[in-house]
């Protein structure tokens, strides 16, 4: 059977979300503590909605797990994680996923936010805001924003992986400041690719810094390749806040549609 668990975690600890041997991972945590709760011979292996690198948040994170067991052991499972996980990471929820549930391939849409704090920085928000070292300008944000939205090809925001796409349909970008004052950057994609909401939000924070100009970013997003005057924001004032998925019976077409390769004359 396939279980489908919703879980939160907080980054700062973590050296990602992705196993790697010898170093603490939300994924290698989350199977050794599931192998261990179901006395399972081996850890089972997780599949994720998307991967969260070193030092980055989620608020509402989804995975699946495959098991070969005679019954239902979800509300079992959510009980005992529950109890032995550490303090960093939280189950939201356990149980049987609907037919054609698929964690990363069944997913229509992920969101994101980025924080950050052009005044005086709150210590105690230190490891969820990013310091910056000028006042932001969300109306130069904003109009930044507009520029990057829809279906585009990424490159020049993203980190090239072989055989991986860089196509994306970015359906929401934008900044309001917070009553205490932090700057929230809202994005929402179907998918993004690696270091890519980062990458945006430093184009954008360059621009609102007045470090650049809306016609250096329109040079920027018309490049085919990774742009090496981007800069990339640290891990810390992200998080992926939830991850969207479509009705039950267009769980598996949604998936067998998004393993297909993308390109810009699917619009």
């Amino acid at each position: 059977m396939r279980l489908r668990i919703e879980l939160a975690y907080d980054g700062t600890d973590f050296h990602g979300w992705a196993s790697q041997p010898g170093l603490r991972t939300v994924q290698g945590t989350l199977e050794e503590w599931i192998g261990k709760v179901l006395r399972l011979p081996e850890s089972p292996t997780l599949v994720v909605a998307g991967r969260t690198d070193a030092g980055v948040h989620a608020r509402r994170q989804t995975c699946h797990v495959d098991l070969d067991l005679p019954e239902d052991p979800s509300a079992v499972l959510q009980h005992r994680l529950r109890r032995v996980l550490p303090d960093d990471i939280a189950i939201r929820s356990v149980r049987v996923a609907p037919e054609g549930f698929d964690a990363r391939f069944s997913a229509i849409w992920r969101r994101y936010c980025y924080r950050m704090a052009d005044g005086v920085p709150d210590p105690l928000l230190r490891s969820h805001v990013t310091p910056m070292k000028h006042p932001l300008d969300l109306g130069a944000l904003n109009a930044g924003a507009e520029l990057l939205i829809g279906l585009r090809d990424f490159a020049p925001f993203c980190k090239p992986r072989d055989g991986a796409t860089t196509i994306r349909e970015l359906r929401e970008l934008s900044a309001a400041r917070q009553p205490d004052g932090t700057v929230e950057v809202h994005l929402l994609a179907d998918a993004f690719c690696h270091s890519m909401v980062r990458s945006l939000v430093g184009a954008l924070a360059a621009v609102a810094e007045g470090r650049r100009t809306l016609s250096w970013l329109e040079d920027v997003a018309a490049s085919p390749v990774r742009h090496g005057d981007v800069h990339v924001m640290p891990a810390r004032g992200l998080t992926l806040e939830e991850v969207g998925y479509p009705a039950d019976d267009q769980l598996a077409a949604r998936a067998e549609e998004s393993r297909a390769m993308r390109s810009l004359e699917d619009r």
